[in-house]
């Protein structure tokens, strides 16, 4: 399958959608939940996840529990610092999910869940979904995470994102399989339909720049006020074009093993704050409650 660039969009007609609180603004707070489906020799890979907090020194084929344990530190005591901070303010989430993470601590994927925030699937290993070689490998491991996780949390998800890029047939799979929406796009501010196997599908982009992966970039952000006031510039921006009758979607990532450390943490407090003080400027919500209401109000014609 080829996949066909659209740089058009929307263009300047985007749709002006009301959000169900009457704000202009949709924020989608999503929780990378991968930690222990990470590429690790103790796994049974060939080499260790080189992508992370310190750049690994061991050579292929040897375990190292260095980088193990900056993983492992997101959900021994980072998932807890995010689940109530969520809960002092009712906020929801939506917690992307490795299937292999599941698998491997299926008791804290249902306190997640258990505390009202979405699953939704991240692949079964932390891998991108390009390096699936045929469609039918691709969709066997689609398939059992979305069971695994349904087992695990008692909610079937409905959304789905892997780690970097897709393969040419995920959506045609996602479609497929009737999944809500695919959250693999980076090209937009809004919801927006697409077609997968003569179906449509509803696309919710998500957000490289208001991530704190960022942290880990050499030129990224330092100080968590680097991500908690380039989150609120982003904001800004947002509710100016609000108030000229514009709507938008903004996405906020965070991970378990990055901002859940003590010194980051700052970042995501104040980032909750400042939307805590939005009100019903914004309306914050689950992808999944997201997408229903923008498939309601802007039906695929």
């Amino acid at each position: 399958m080829t996949i066909i660039r659209d740089l058009r969009g929307y263009g300047r007609q985007r749709p002006a959608i009301t959000w169900p609180n009457g704000a202009r603004i949709a924020v989608s707070l999503v929780i990378n939940f991968e930690e222990g489906a990470e590429l690790a020799v103790e796994q049974g890979d060939a080499e260790t996840e080189r992508y992370g907090e310190v750049q690994p020194s061991l050579p292929p084929g040897v375990r190292d529990l260095v980088q193990e344990q900056v993983f492992d530190y997101g959900m021994r005591a980072g998932l807890w610092r995010f689940l109530d901070a969520f809960a002092a303010r009712d906020m929801p989430a939506t917690l992307m999910m490795c299937g292999r993470a599941v698998e491997r601590v299926p008791d804290l994927a249902r306190s997640a869940v258990e505390a009202g925030h979405e699953p939704a699937v991240h692949g079964w290993r932390w891998l991108p979904h390009a390096l699936y070689a045929d469609a039918a490998t691709e969709r066997r491991d689609i398939v059992r995470t979305r069971a695994l996780i349904a087992g695990a949390t008692g909610v079937t998800p409905v959304g789905f994102m892997t780690r970097g890029s897709q393969s040419p047939w995920t959506r045609e799979l996602l479609a497929e399989l009737g999944f809500a929406y695919d959250s693999n796009a980076l090209d937009d501010d809004l919801p927006y339909w697409t077609k997968a196997a003569g179906r449509p599908l509803l696309v919710l982009p998500y957000g490289f720049d208001t991530n704190d992966m960022k942290f880990f970039h050499p030129n990224g952000f330092v100080q968590p006020e680097d991500f908690s006031n380039y989150v609120s510039a982003a904001l800004r921006t947002l509710l100016a074009e609000a108030a000229r009758g514009a709507s938008s979607m903004l996405t906020i990532g965070f991970h378990l093993r990055i901002s859940g450390r003590p010194a980051r943490f700052a970042a995501v407090d104040a980032i909750l704050g400042a939307l805590a003080e939005l009100g019903d400027r914004v309306w914050i919500a689950r992808r999944a409650d997201i997408a229903a209401h923008f498939a309601a109000a802007m039906p695929q014609r």
